[in-house]
């Protein structure tokens, strides 16, 4: 609300209007942050959908089950909506315009509360949502899991974990799992409604090898498979677009819109290029129990999301500065202009290219993990070395960028 009001009805300029800041460069890079220690915690708390829960609690909604077809290509979309998202936040400058952060964050309590009345629990969260697929994805890596003690689970008839006790008047799991039924960190919101509802004492919060499920799913879940080369790709061609590298090129295609969708595709297909290029590189891609997979991808997945902590620290190191002195301007406080700083750009590209450091390390350690286990005497040598060598090719790429 702090935001949608500040956004409509503040000024119009991002340095006089706090809204913006603190919607990009406070609460998105914090959203990020949490991905690597609490998963999708932020989903649990999220304030976009409930506007939709306070329609199911006053009984104004069909309560319709979800159907097939939102289920199966769900994915789909939401990976299209976060491309929309990235795309507007750089083609009309959401991360500078009050009014445009305002629209952005009304559109997705909007499409949350349209499916609230729809459909029962959060369909939202859990088939469209694209700042919660991406969540989901990043959360695989996280440092902890929300699981079930399923020795505890055994001879349970009530599943009151899932589907809630109307008695209690406690609400069921929102994204329709149960604690029982969760294998991975994709979709359980860890908002703990399932925790007043087991009588058994089931639900566990659990630390964990961060990269424990990565090397366990071994690129099979459709929504990473999707969401790491975009992101990988749309970062890339973020951090040359804003450093403005891109229009050095003397390349134009008529407009920014078009330029950046240019270099957002061709950075999607690059990387979508160097993934099947890997698989390739690892000669295994299906396996008789559960199908086609992707194993680089779990590779990719920690340079991707670190990635993204860096995109968003950055832009946070910027703005930092200015944010208290935003207040003072938007309210007439002239004594906060005191309190502007700057931060150099080269300590937080250095402190990045540590971070992005870290991820490939990460990557070599999960491909080094394959060949030893599920992999082992499958690989050739100068498979191996090439497979290291392409890590080393995209952290070269992150680093040529940022610096």
């Amino acid at each position: 609300m702090v935001v949608l009001i500040s956004g409509f009805f503040g000024p119009q300029d991002a340095s006089r209007n706090f809204s913006v800041f603190l919607t990009w460069g406070l609460l998105w890079p914090a959203i990020v942050l949490s991905w690597f220690f609490v998963g999708r915690m932020w989903c649990g708390i999220c304030p976009f959908p409930g506007f939709g829960t306070f329609l199911q609690h006053k009984g104004w909604s069909f309560n319709l089950k979800v159907p097939k077809i939102l289920q199966k290509y769900g994915v789909y979309t939401s990976v299209i909506l976060l491309a929309v998202i990235i795309w507007a936040e750089v083609v009309a400058s959401l991360d500078h315009s009050p009014a445009g952060t305002s629209i952005l964050v009304s559109a997705i309590v909007a499409g949350a509360a349209l499916l609230g009345i729809l459909f029962k629990g959060q369909a939202w969260c859990r088939h469209l949502c694209p700042l919660g697929r991406i969540s989901g994805a990043a959360a695989t890596l996280a440092i902890t899991e929300f699981r079930s003690n399923y020795q505890r689970c055994r001879g349970c008839t009530t599943f009151a974990c899932q589907r809630g006790e109307k008695e209690k008047g406690t609400r069921g799991c929102p994204v329709y799992l149960g604690a029982y039924s969760v294998k991975n960190n994709l979709h359980c919101l860890v908002c703990g409604h399932c925790l007043p509802n087991c009588d058994r004492d089931a639900p566990q919060f659990l630390l964990r090898n961060p990269y424990s499920e990565l090397i366990r799913n071994k690129g099979r879940y459709i929504t990473c498979t999707y969401i790491v080369p975009f992101l990988i790709g749309s970062q890339l061609a973020r951090f040359l677009w804003y450093q403005g590298n891109i229009q050095n090129y003397g390349i134009s295609f008529g407009s920014d819109a078009m330029d950046f969708s240019v270099f957002l595709l061709l950075g999607f297909i690059v990387v979508m290029a160097g993934i099947k290029f890997g698989n390739k590189l690892l000669g295994i891609t299906v396996d008789p129990v559960f199908g086609k997979f992707s194993p680089m991808v779990p590779i990719l997945i920690p340079m991707a999301f670190t990635g993204e902590l860096v995109y968003r620290m950055g832009f946070l190191a910027k703005g930092i500065g200015d944010f208290i002195p935003t207040i003072g301007r938007q309210f007439n406080i002239s004594f906060l202009e005191r309190f502007f700083f700057t931060i150099p750009d080269f300590p937080v590209q250095i402190l990045s290219a540590f971070f992005m450091l870290n991820g490939a390390i990460a990557g070599c350690y999960i491909l080094w993990r394959f060949c030893l286990e599920d992999f082992e005497g499958v690989i050739k040598l100068r498979n191996f070395i090439g497979l290291n060598i392409l890590i080393a090719i995209f952290l070269m790429a992150y680093i040529t960028v940022i610096f």
